[in-house]
């Protein structure tokens, strides 16, 4: 068990135990109306997809998860343990994991307060190498709607593109409700646009040379850096496709404690200009990343 879930398990059994005792909270007023998507397989199977009205104050990931599914739980009430029968924690290396707008929750759904107008998304998969996937595009368009954490953030497009590229990004984020403001600022959701050899360098990007465990993103770049090439991983993180000299990539990652980051990227300013094309719900939804060539989508990881 990593640092972070011990974190997360605790607070949980001490939630769990105040409840218990007395101290949960009452109704409280209303907020408004949440997304609630559950799919298994890295969101290439669904179960559920609803609108929730009538969330209150003091509702919880957990509390609407209950309105919506059969569920049983673990550690004193704090964590799923199954979603309509299909059950996490055993030996096949499968749990349930959630995600708010797009980010993963280091917390227990019965600790994460809702503010209403979140997209909730609980995905069965296998975590064995993807249990740091921190942040994922298949809430699209959050997180730039609504923000994430409790509270809106700004957008900042990384532009290394030509100017009618960036443009054409820039306008799909204003049309999915995105506040932009300039690269220099600190608690910007960064979405940097441009090809691998341009991008490489970038903090955020750089994740991807650590490799899956800790970018999240089931896709990796190599070859020169005149002639990149990319290729796109399985669940357990092996290379399961080699993409030609044109693909595109839209995914994201985040380092611990900063902004998230979108990668709007590719091997060539074609697949670039692919990349860009996916920035919708249709492409994105219940996707952890999408790949393109020659007009062909991928959602990632591969299976």
């Amino acid at each position: 068990m990593t640092a972070r879930r011990g974190k997360a398990v605790a607070i949980a059994l001490l939630t769990a135990a105040l409840a218990a005792a007395g101290c949960g909270l009452g109704p409280g007023d209303g907020v408004g109306e949440v997304e609630l998507t559950v799919t298994r397989d890295y969101g290439t199977v669904p179960m559920l997809s609803r609108q929730l009205g009538d969330v209150t104050e003091s509702d919880t990931v957990m509390r609407v998860l209950e309105r919506g599914t059969s569920i049983t739980t673990r550690y004193g009430g704090g964590f799923v343990q199954s979603i309509d029968g299909f059950e996490g924690g055993g030996g096949d290396g499968r749990d349930w994991f959630f995600y708010v707008n797009g980010l993963w929750s280091p917390y227990g759904a019965a600790e994460y307060d809702l503010r209403g107008g979140e997209a909730i998304w609980w995905d069965y998969r296998d975590w064995s190498v993807g249990e740091r996937v921190a942040a994922a595009v298949g809430s699209w368009p959050e997180p730039f709607a609504d923000g994430y954490e409790g509270r809106r953030h700004p957008t900042a497009v990384v532009c290394r593109a030509p100017g009618e590229v960036c443009a054409e990004v820039s306008r799909r984020l204003r049309e999915a409700g995105a506040s932009m403001v300039g690269e220099g600022d600190d608690d910007a959701i960064r979405v940097l646009v441009g090809t691998w050899p341009l991008l490489a360098g970038d903090r955020d990007a750089e994740l991807l040379d650590k490799g899956v465990r800790q970018s999240g993103v089931f896709a990796e770049f190599a070859g020169s850096v005149g002639a990149p090439r990319m290729r796109g991983l399985d669940q357990e993180g092996a290379v399961a496709r080699r993409f030609g000299r044109d693909a595109g990539l839209v995914a994201a990652t985040r380092r611990e404690g900063a902004p998230p980051a979108w990668l709007v990227t590719g091997t060539s300013d074609s697949g670039v200009a692919a990349a860009v094309e996916l920035l919708d719900a249709d492409s994105l939804h219940d996707r952890y990343g999408v790949a393109v060539e020659a007009g062909e989508e991928t959602p990632l990881p591969i299976r």
